[in-house]
């Protein structure tokens, strides 16, 4: 079987399943697998393809069928046009993370000097390696994951920032030296709430850890602590963002606001949702 005929069938088996971008998924594995390029892929579509070869992607495209994401299955995904390693330990980067980042970007770039960083729930430690490349700061990442802070330590190790991270493991701050200042928190901390998971799609619903969904009961739960416990761990004036979802908005806003933060106000994304509450500490300890 050539390697068009190969791509057809996958395709095939992959749109039955119901995956939306079918074609595009089977390419992208086989490129994974042959380590391809898309042009080679083209010139070279009528070569034959070698048993072995076949087996190995058949068995992708039946894992892909079962939904389980396309990330996992390659090992990777493209992030602030950087690749970071990622396993079914941690979330899949997405958009939304990214638009979060711009929104710390734009703030901290404004003439506020910002000498250390605070990444709460880091997962694969997308926003703590960005956060270090742009702002030129020490970052501590936090996740209560082991298995995601596996990830996170080899994506410092992909992009050369071990000296400029470190890595903790403990619930938000309590493995922190209490007497520890930031001048930025940022996260995208869970915050789904619990009986809504079940209604995602399958490949997050099921493939991808609930440990970093899960909202409680409301979706406000790790949110919530994140306000409060935050303000131990801020110099006055620092700065403070999180993900949030696009349901969240007055919520979060009320939240902030009752807890004493100054300048709150909930970003709408590239979609025109809610989506990035920031808010400042300007009070002393």
């Amino acid at each position: 079987m050539n390697i068009d005929a190969l791509l057809a069938e996958a395709a095939l088996q992959l749109a039955q399943a119901g995956i939306a971008e079918a074609d595009i998924d089977a390419r992208l594995l086989f490129q994974h697998l042959a380590e391809m390029t898309r042009s080679q892929l083209i010139v070279h579509g009528k070569q034959s393809v070698d048993e072995r070869t076949c087996k190995q992607y058949r068995w992708l495209i039946e894992q892909r069928s079962r939904r389980i994401p396309l990330q996992y299955l390659t090992g990777v995904q493209e992030f602030w046009s950087l690749d970071f390693i990622v396993t079914p330990a941690v979330l899949i980067p997405r958009p939304e993370t990214e638009f979060l980042l711009e929104q710390v970007l734009a703030t901290c770039s404004l003439g506020d000097g910002i000498s250390s960083g605070l990444d709460l729930c880091t997962g694969s430690g997308v926003i703590a390696v960005i956060l270090a490349k742009e702002l030129h700061c020490p970052v501590t990442a936090v996740d209560i994951s082991e298995a995601a802070l596996t990830v996170a330590a080899k994506n410092l190790a992909r992009h050369h920032l071990c000296k400029q991270v470190a890595l903790v493991c403990g619930d938000l701050f309590a493995a922190l030296n209490p007497h520890r200042k930031f001048d930025l928190i940022v996260s995208n901390p869970p915050y789904i709430a619990d009986a809504q998971i079940r209604h995602l799609e399958p490949e997050v619903a099921v493939a991808e850890p609930y440990l970093a969904l899960s909202g409680g009961p409301t979706g406000l739960h790790i949110i919530e602590q994140i306000a409060t416990g935050a303000e131990a761990f801020l110099n006055p004036g620092a700065w403070i963002f999180l993900e949030i979802g696009a349901d969240q908005k007055q919520a979060v806003e009320a939240l902030f606001t009752a807890r004493g933060y100054d300048e709150v106000s909930v970003l709408n994304d590239w979609a025109d949702r809610p989506r990035v509450v920031q808010a400042r500490y300007t009070r002393s300890h």
